[in-house]
């Protein structure tokens, strides 16, 4: 969660822009020259990301299993109120999690809120599933928290399926799994029926057993690729969380998603103090983290 938020506040300053319009180095408060993204925003802020996580571990943490409707009605709370947002403040959300949250806000069920359109295939969920890994007693349920955990705001299989197999992934990283990738591929695979819409975003989208190559887009398949190919080239939680920012465009979702699997990987001790020191809204989720980790103790 740790290496999540970080990397979406290293992104934050750098979105929207072109990779060649980036600076060299890429760091929390970027150079006097640089045009940020969103110039009222404090470095070590994390955005719309990061506050989602942090709905959604809380959500997780307050029941046996995810509630949907209960997560649903945090969202609504996050962009109606800045719960979970870094002194409460919003200051990015994305066009279909804001007609989400609009369904939500109506009362439609959050696992029908989410538009299933091909075109509605933006990152809003892949970018915010993370807590799902540390929940879930099989491979079977993390898959199903995911897609519930996805429905709320984005409901389309391609979405769906990367939050399911991005949560195998960093599941199996958690468990240090000698091939985590491939493993949580073959899982998945096993669960999805041939021919379904989910067997189809897999084979014909994700094509995990490609190399991976990316370019740092909002769309959520280039998303995940994106992240896979920075964690498989740089070994490092520094390396890997700037070089998704280098990628430019969607630089605080890529970072976030990169983040993630990097801190699972890495540990919280990889990520440099200055930014672990930058990062603002500890007092959101550290007691959140805390609890986490008394749960995952066990009796």
């Amino acid at each position: 969660m740790v290496g999540l938020l970080v990397g979406d506040a290293l992104g934050v300053p750098y979105e929207f822009h072109d990779a060649e319009d980036l600076p060299r180095t890429i760091e929390m408060e970027p150079p006097e020259w640089f045009q940020r993204a969103h110039p009222s925003v404090k470095p070590g802020t994390w955005s719309d990301d990061g506050a989602q996580a942090v709905a959604l571990l809380a959500s997780l943490l307050d029941h046996p299993t995810l509630d949907a409707d209960d997560f649903g009605r945090r969202l609504v709370s996050w962009l109606d109120e800045g719960y979970a947002a870094v002194n409460g403040y919003v200051f990015d959300v994305g066009i279909q999690t804001r007609i989400a949250i609009d369904r939500l806000r109506e009362g439609v069920p959050a696992l029908e809120a989410g538009p299933s359109e091909e075109r509605r295939n933006g990152n809003g969920s892949l970018m915010r599933v993370l807590p799902v890994a540390f929940f879930g007693e099989s491979d079977a349920e993390l898959v199903r928290i995911a897609d519930y955990s996805s429905r709320a705001t984005h409901g389309h299989a391609r979405s769906r399926v990367s939050c399911a197999l991005y949560v195998l992934w960093a599941r199996r990283i958690l468990d240090e799994h000698d091939d985590p990738w491939h493993d949580a591929v073959r899982s998945l695979r096993a669960m999805i029926e041939p021919g379904s819409d989910e067997h189809d975003a897999l084979e014909k989208h994700i094509r995990p057993d490609e190399p991976a190559e990316g370019r740092g887009s909002g769309y959520v398949i280039d998303t995940l690729r994106s992240a896979r190919m920075c964690l498989e080239r740089h070994a490092g939680y520094e390396d890997a969380v700037r070089a998704a920012v280098a990628l430019g465009d969607d630089t605080d979702t890529t970072a976030a998603v990169v983040g993630g699997i990097a801190g699972l990987r890495e540990g919280v001790a990889a990520i440099p103090t200055r930014w672990l020191e930058a990062l603002r809204g500890s007092e959101l989720v550290d007691p959140l983290l805390e609890r986490l980790l008394v749960r995952s103790a066990g009796p």
